[in-house]
């Protein structure tokens, strides 16, 4: 229990960011199952049990991860469907404390049913606004490049960020870090940071300290998504800490993809030791059964206390590129929950 006298605060109600959550990933099962019975199209029952994916942290575990993940995807066809798992995401959010929300899109899958990468970039840009104003949460896109793809694709969906700079607040890589030459890259990258788009990569995940060098020296992370595996080499984890680089730690996808056994194995305690600012996230909830509250619940069940998750909240919104008026209303928020009285248990 992280209170003393058995007394803790309700995670639900403290202001966060959510900075690490994918958009396919970020689907209800429901909406899923919805939408594959209109399409007729016929679920695994890896998608139909409700229960998280376990995958062993190899070429042969992430092809089961990935094939589920398209197997999802399929479903995302037309504008309305995208619509609808944009402010699904944005309602779920909301429903868990998080005042912010930074979407990670990766357009290429949804352009051919929409006429193209700019229109499907469009329609969630504008359905990002309308769900603004309707759940409260801020929300910035960003727009994601994948490893399996020749780097000059990843230039284009640069160029499409750059253009779309302000509700497009970064640039991400992702998909399986063994994938590709991470300095083919750096170019794609340069484009983003010179429009002021965040540079947020994925890194030190499925590999370990000399993936996540790779990636700072080439990529010139502001946030590295997930980043866990620098915990493994100090003097890496010291730099890290010292470029203020910020972490986008996701217990339960590290877990679920054999990363660590369990998920209150992430070296949460570790990161944080060293000065890491961390924002907690759920990367892809469909699949791994686990939204952003469960995360924070995570930290209670290793240890933190109240204070500490506080500050765990604070840090997610502080590295986050919320406005400087959504950032001060969270944070504020996030003090007005740490002084309110705690629920006896």
């Amino acid at each position: 229990m992280s209170a003393v006298g058995g007394v803790h605060r309700d995670l639900a109600t403290l202001p966060k960011a959510h900075l690490h959550l994918h958009f396919t990933g970020s689907m209800r099962p429901t909406t899923l199952w919805e939408l594959a019975a209109e399409r007729g199209l016929r679920l695994p029952r890896s998608l139909t049990d409700d229960v998280a994916m376990q995958v062993e942290p190899t070429h042969r575990g992430w092809f089961r991860f990935q094939r589920q993940y398209d197997t999802a995807r399929a479903v995302v066809d037309s504008e309305q469907a995208m619509r609808r798992l944009l402010h699904e995401a944005a309602e779920d959010d909301a429903a868990e404390g998080s005042g912010r929300l930074e979407l990670q899109v990766d357009p290429t899958s949804y352009a051919p049913f929409v006429g193209g990468l700019t229109p499907a970039i469009e329609i969630v840009l504008d359905q990002a606004a309308r769900s603004e104003q309707e759940t409260g949460v801020s929300i910035g896109i960003v727009i994601a490049a994948s490893r399996t793809r020749h780097p000059l694709d990843a230039r284009t969906l640069a160029r499409l960020a750059a253009r779309n700079a302000g509700p497009v607040v970064g640039f991400g890589l992702s998909n399986d870090e063994r994938r590709g030459t991470t300095a083919d890259f750096g170019p794609a990258f340069r484009i983003a940071r010179e429009a002021g788009l965040l540079s947020v990569p994925h890194g030190g995940e499925l590999l370990g300290p000399s993936h996540v060098r790779d990636v700072v020296e080439h990529l010139g992370p502001h946030r590295l998504g997930h980043g866990v595996r620098a915990a493994e080499d100090p003097a890496l984890l010291d730099r890290v800490v010292e470029a203020g680089i910020g972490l986008e730690v996701c217990p339960a996808s590290n877990a679920s993809l054999g990363v660590v056994e369990q998920a209150a194995d992430v070296p949460l305690r570790r990161l944080t030791a060293a000065g890491a600012r961390i924002a907690l996230g759920a990367d892809d909830p469909l699949l791994f059964g686990s939204r952003l509250l469960d995360q924070y619940e995570t930290a209670r069940m290793i240890g933190f206390d109240d204070t500490e998750i506080a500050e765990l909240a604070a840090s997610s919104i502080r590295i986050s590129s919320a406005p400087d008026a959504v950032k001060e209303h969270l944070l504020g928020g996030v003090r007005a929950w740490l002084a309110s009285a705690p629920a006896t248990l």
